[in-house]
C-alpha cells in the first residue's frame, strides 16, 4: 500500500508493483490514520510501515520564518507521531515493524540545519520511546539516518556542481548516497527476520556521523 500526497505518481507506482495507493498528507494525521486503515481493510493486517515524508530545508535560524519551521516540524515529526498512534492497534498479534527516515544532521552539528535538525532529533526521541512502549506488543521501531542522498528533494544541491563537491568531501567515504542505499537499510529493518532489532537509529551516510577522515 502506497500513501502520499501525488495521487497521480502513487498509481502510477502502484501499477508497477502491483500494489494499491490511498491518499495521505504528513500534516493531515485523519488522513494518516485512514491510510493504515484502508490497509487493513485491503490486505487484512499491516506487517510494516515506512514513513518517506520529509523534507529539507537549509537556512540558519534567524532566517526561517514561522512557516517554515512549523512546516518542518509538521512534515517530519508530526507525521511520524501520527504513524505511532494509528499503527498501535493496526498491527497483528504477531507485532510489526515501522521505520522513521531521519538525517545526520540530528546527529552531527551542521551549520544551517536548525530546523530540520530539530524535527529529526525529535523523531530519535519518539522512535525510542515508542520502541519502549510497544516492545511488549512486538512492535518494533527503528531510524535510518541517511548522509547527503541523491533524490528528487536534493537535486538543488546535487545537481549544482560546486555544492555536490563540498558535500561529497564532507563524507569519509568520498561520495554522497545512493536512494537503494538508504532504502536496502530500511528494507532490512522491515524484515521479519529482524524482529529481534528495536530502537536503533542506523547511520547510512558514508561515514559522516560518526567518522572522521583523513
Amino acid at each position: 500500500m502506497l500513501a502520499g500526497r501525488n495521487e497521480e505518481a502513487l498509481g502510477n507506482l502502484a501499477d508497477t508493483v502491483d500494489g494499491k495507493s490511498v491518499h495521505a498528507l504528513p500534516e493531515d494525521p485523519a488522513s494518516i490514520a485512514a491510510a493504515v486503515q484502508s490497509t487493513v481493510e485491503a490486505y487484512g493486517r499491516v506487517d510494516g510501515v515506512a514513513n518517506c515524508f520529509g523534507t529539507i530545508l537549509l537556512k540558519p535560524a534567524h532566517l526561517t520564518t514561522d512557516e517554515e519551521w512549523n512546516e518542518t516540524l509538521q512534515v517530519n515529526l508530526s507525521s511520524s507521531f501520527a504513524i505511532v498512534r494509528a499503527v498501535a492497534k493496526a498491527f497483528p498479534a504477531e507485532g510489526g515493524s515501522v521505520v522513521f527516515f531521519s538525517t545526520v544532521a540530528a546527529r552531527i552539528g551542521l551549520a544551517n540545519h536548525e530546523a530540520i535538525a530539530a524535527a529529526k532529533a525529535g523523531l530519535h526521541g519518539l522512535a525510542l520511546s515508542a520502541a519502549a512502549t510497544y516492545a511488549a506488543k512486538k512492535i518494533r521501531f527503528n531510524v535510518v539516518s541517511p548522509g547527503l542522498t541523491r533524490t528528487p528533494m536534493t537535486a538543488r544541491i546535487t545537481e549544482n556542481e560546486a555544492s555536490l563537491k563540498a558535500s561529497t568531501a564532507m563524507h569519509p567515504l568520498g561520495r554522497i548516497g545512493e536512494a537503494d542505499e538508504v532504502a536496502s537499510a530500511a528494507e532490512w529493518f522491515i524484515d521479519p527476520a529482524n524482529r529481534w532489532v528495536t530502537g536503533q537509529i542506523l547511520g547510512v551516510d558514508g561515514g559522516l556521523g560518526s567518522v572522521r577522515g583523513r
